[in-house]
């Protein structure tokens, strides 16, 4: 595995981290990994070295910069950056869009799941893309083959380990499809499928999925005691995994995202500015990475006004202005129209929110989804069982 960059935080300091689509993103992850395993077709951006079984550990919410800043607490974890580095989750920097990406090994302007909630061009409503629409189809959404549908046409054991409820919900369906899931609620089952479904296969490749340490962060922040318990035992999770796993196999650690907590005074609630709601049809996205749907004609008014309310607090752009800088990675035409007419990514410690639209998520103490580094690093640790 390169660790080139491993410290670097981008070329530009006081502008967004763009994701290294091609290159370092978790979409590259993924194709390094189906080619290490011998299946044809794609690059190594990553250079990962061959294995006849891989296990991946993508641990939700556990952030290159909160994973450094913690060291203390995650002994094991920590002892693999010695020889990792740090990828680039993509644009937005959230669970859909990063699944979508490790599932598929496409950005995110190629497989379209462009973020926690954006529109359907066929009837201009939100998907909400974690509790998902039944009247859109998964597969019409992202019909592109996933990761899991390629390995297993090369012959290549394809395996999801995570809880049960995840089994047939739309993300699953739109990114992972194609893999033999294997239902697991606590951390014991996680390790205890995972070494047995591993066990059983010659060539396999598995995927193992955690959202505990995220969800303490929304909740109680990812700077507060109750975070940095649970990431000791995310460290232990991934310490038992390691020695769970049968001789040889190629163990990776990352993640989707990281976060950052939004204090109450730096979050902008666009239910009660006005300027942020005029000539806006919908609202997508979420806090820190926001989808802005204009009515006809008012797009470039919904832009200035943007820009005039949110000032420094965010990066604003339109549509065209963030796909020419690249931050979904190159972009079809499908996708482009689920992207905002204005796109609003978060800066510093600040949030748009619509308390009365979204009063869960407007609540979170922890957030992510913007261009940040503390959003867009991402661990890749690696060890062989």
């Amino acid at each position: 595995m390169t660790t080139s960059g491993a410290e670097t935080p981008g070329p530009q300091v006081d502008g967004p981290l763009l994701p290294g689509y091609g290159q370092t993103s978790l979409a590259d992850l993924s194709e390094s990994l189906l080619t290490s395993l011998g299946v044809p077709g794609g690059g190594n951006p990553l250079g990962l070295a061959s294995a006849s079984r891989v296990c991946v550990l993508l641990v939700d919410g556990l952030g290159w910069d909160l994973l450094r800043s913690h060291r203390s607490g995650a002994p094991f974890l920590w002892g693999l950056t010695e020889t990792g580095c740090w990828l680039t989750a993509g644009f937005p920097a959230t669970t859909v869009t990063s699944l979508g990406s490790l599932g598929t090994a496409r950005p995110p302007g190629q497989h379209g799941l462009l973020g926690y909630q954006v529109r359907v061009p066929d009837t201009g409503q939100l998907l909400n893309a974690l509790r998902w629409d039944k009247a859109v189809d998964p597969v019409r959404w992202q019909p592109g083959p996933t990761i899991f549908e390629r390995a297993a046409a090369a012959g290549i054991a394809a395996i999801r380990v995570a809880a049960g409820a995840f089994r047939q919900s739309g993300l699953s369906v739109a990114a992972m499809r194609g893999a033999d899931y294997r239902a697991a609620e606590t951390p014991g089952a996680l390790v205890a499928s995972t070494a047995a479904a591993l066990a059983a296969e010659r060539r396999a490749l598995t995927l193992v999925y955690t959202g505990d340490l995220d969800a303490t962060g929304h909740a109680w922040g990812c700077a507060s005691p109750a975070w940095r318990f649970q990431l000791g035992h995310v460290d232990r999770l991934a310490e038992q995994l390691a020695g769970a796993l049968p001789t040889g196999t190629a163990l990776y650690v990352t993640a989707d995202h990281g976060m950052v907590d939004v204090p109450p005074g730096h979050r902008t609630d666009a239910d009660a500015v006005a300027e942020l709601r005029a000539g806006v049809a919908l609202l997508g996205g979420e806090g820190r990475a926001r989808h802005v749907y204009a009515q006809p004609g008012a797009a470039a008014d919904a832009l200035a006004a943007w820009r005039a309310v949110l000032g420094d607090s965010a990066w604003v752009v339109s549509r065209d202005e963030a796909v020419d800088a690249g931050w979904f990675g190159p972009v079809d035409s499908r996708s482009a129209a689920r992207i905002g007419d204005v796109v609003a990514a978060a800066r510093g410690l600040s949030a748009v929110v619509a308390t009365q639209a979204e009063p869960r998520e407007s609540a979170l103490v922890g957030m992510h989804g913007s261009l940040t580094p503390a959003e867009q690093r991402v661990p890749l640790l690696s060890c062989v069982a």
